[in-house]
């Protein structure tokens, strides 16, 4: 009884997460478009490891 208990809850568990991943967004975040920069870009700009 309690193999079938603990399988079920699992099964549920996993279920909720794919739903979740799988869901339609519901951020209501305000739509910005494009973001133009306008800043110079670095004239030093040497990569180092």
């Amino acid at each position: 009884m309690k193999l079938i208990n603990l399988l079920s809850l699992s099964i549920e568990y996993l279920s909720e997460a794919v739903g979740r991943i799988f869901a339609p967004n519901d951020d209501h975040y305000p739509a910005t478009g494009m973001v133009p920069f306008y800043d110079d870009p670095n004239s030093q700009a040497i990569w180092v490891d």
